[in-house]
């Protein structure tokens, strides 16, 4: 019985090598923060000035919520979609800057917050922009992106030069 067991030792440490394990081990993906945020406000914003109101709708959750200045709550994606046509009409551009934000302890919620200016012609086709802020409340999805899932904007007027 001595000589089997320095045997079966060497059997299962040369075991794991020969014949490695089917399971793969998945390295976790690394902890967002703040900048990552930031990051994706910046394709966002890029995605809705190359394609418009699918581009910009595509960073939304299904269950996401608007919270438009001086109008009701919109509540879900296909309602919010309803009201971004103007992002398909490429003399309008809406431009925002995140300034600052934070994530959760547990990695899986944050917020960015920041300015924006929306620039397009009024009726009389004068070129015209209007300045506001915004918040915007992201939520790490089930497939790992990020979606927002709440957005609010409020005017402002122009900034000090």
């Amino acid at each position: 019985m001595k000589s089997l067991l320095p045997i079966l030792v060497v059997a299962f440490l040369v075991a794991p090598i020969v014949f490695p394990s089917a399971h793969r081990t998945v390295a976790a993906a690394p902890k967002a923060t703040v900048e990552t945020l930031k990051q994706l406000e910046g394709e966002f914003m890029k995605a809705a000035a190359e394609r418009g109101s699918q581009g910009y709708m595509s960073y939304y959750a299904d269950d996401s919520v608007e919270v438009p200045n001086g109008a009701p709550l919109i509540q879900g994606k296909i309602e919010i979609a309803k009201g971004m046509g103007f992002l398909d009409d490429k003399s309008n551009q809406l431009l925002w800057t995140p300034v600052g934000g934070d994530i959760s302890a547990s990695g899986d919620l944050g917020y960015t917050y920041g300015n924006y200016e929306f620039r397009f012609k009024d009726k009389s086709g004068n070129p015209t922009v209007e300045y506001g802020k915004y918040t915007s409340i992201w939520k790490l999805q089930g497939n790992g992106s990020w979606k927002v899932v709440l957005d609010m904007g409020n005017a402002s007027p122009a900034p000090k030069a």
